[in-house]
């Protein structure tokens, strides 16, 4: 057992020298060749755990992204002779790839208009690539589940590069669909194609095969039913895309583990005392979950630690991200601009910072604030998000008698 245990990090040792040989400017070509000569086979949880140790070493997140599709390639063969167990349509997992193969008939139909774009009018091969772009919209549901529900747990078990890395492609493919909808109809096809079609294309192929031979197999080897059964509840709260959604997901739960425990819940009649009055739990929940704002309160330590249940939210909020670093809640780049407002609150430089964004057609302001206790110690950071498109139209005046109640 120790022989074997020595061999396999014998051949992490020497893959993790190919990537980093790699980044220095080894081709892809000598890379394979020393990869099959040395290495031969290795499996998808390895791989994710060198990318881990890499990211351990100090190489930025940013860099492994840059090889990201060059690892890909490089242990595409060994990969695809992987198996993995076969999981029933009750799992999250199985949803996924329902949902992948969904897409992969979206980005084979727009291969197949460019490849047969000369027997189209123009205007009607634009249009056809245009519906099916906006189809494509849906594949942000599929990443957000992804980032919101399979990287929280994987986080859990020390794997932290598919939050770091992974996270990052998602959104270098959003913002290639994006681009690509904006391109349609303004340049030259050709141009199109190649400039913006094309590489949408690549990008979303490479992540389903990303997904589906190192982080689903690495996520099937780490996770426990428990998390599996989290993540199937959790899974509505954000939808889903290209698939009917399960009709019964308490059934789906079943299927996965006939009895969960229920850790036991303080009483909705529990009275909670404030300094300012006295309110039961019930009342306190309902109150939160009323106001005309999403909040969410991050901690000390800067875990989150709590976020109102609004019917509407702008934002996903699942369980999930419940003790998660809020730090790993935010697209890796921006994470530098969340570290800067956490610290001017903990040096107590600022007390409030305000963004507002044009999101979905809404018109959203964000707010956060620095909680502090009586003798101004920080005790945590509040965010509010409000839509506030009908607030920016008020114009005059209009008072309580004005009700006409």
């Amino acid at each position: 057992m120790s022989e074997q245990l020595t061999q396999k990090e014998k051949e992490k040792e020497i893959v993790k020298d190919i990537i980093l040989k790699l980044h220095q400017g080894m081709s892809v070509e000598e890379a394979k060749d020393r990869f099959v000569k040395e290495v031969g086979s290795i499996s998808s949880s390895q791989i994710a755990e060198i990318e881990q140790s890499l990211i351990d070493d100090g190489l930025s997140p940013g860099e492994i992204k840059k090889l990201c599709n060059v690892h890909a390639l490089l242990f595409e063969s060994a990969l695809k002779e992987a198996t993995v167990t076969e999981q029933s349509p009750a799992h999250p997992v199985y949803l996924f790839k329902q949902e992948n193969i969904e897409i992969e008939k979206l980005t084979a139909s727009l291969k197949e208009l460019i490849k047969n774009r000369s027997g189209y009018d123009i205007r009607q091969l634009e249009k056809k690539i245009k519906d099916i772009l906006s189809q494509l919209n849906g594949l942000d549901i599929h990443y957000t589940k992804k980032e919101q529900l399979l990287f929280p747990f994987l986080e859990r078990y020390g794997f932290m590069g598919p939050s770091k890395v992974m996270w990052i492609k998602d959104d270098e493919i959003r913002a290639l669909l994006k681009a690509a909808t904006l391109k349609i109809g303004e340049v030259d096809i050709e141009e199109f194609i190649n400039a913006y079609l094309n590489p949408l294309i690549e990008e979303v192929d490479g992540m389903i095969f990303k997904e589906e031979n190192i982080l689903f197999p690495t996520s099937l080897e780490k996770l426990n039913v428990n998390d599996w059964v989290e993540i199937l509840k959790e899974s509505d709260e954000v939808g889903y895309v290209f698939i009917e959604r399960p009709t019964d997901t308490l059934t789906l739960i079943a299927e996965l583990k006939r009895a969960v425990v229920e850790e036991p819940k303080i009483g909705e009649d529990h009275a909670i005392s404030l300094p300012t009055g006295v309110l039961q739990l019930k009342e306190l929940m309902n109150l939160l979950n009323t106001l005309p704002v999403d909040i969410t309160f991050i901690d000390k330590e800067d875990r989150v630690k709590y976020f109102s249940a609004n019917r509407d939210r702008i934002f996903v909020r699942t369980k999930t991200v419940i003790g998660r670093k809020v730090q790993n809640c935010h697209p890796p780049q921006s994470l530098e601009i969340v570290e800067k407002i956490l610290t001017s609150f903990k040096e107590k430089k600022r007390n409030s910072v305000d963004f507002w964004i044009h999101y979905r057609g809404r018109f959203i302001c964000i707010r956060y604030f620095a909680v502090r206790d009586e003798n101004g110690e920080y005790l945590g950071t509040l965010e509010v998000t409000q839509d506030i498109a009908d607030i920016k139209k008020l114009e005059g005046e209009k008072r309580l008698l004005d009700e006409g109640m």
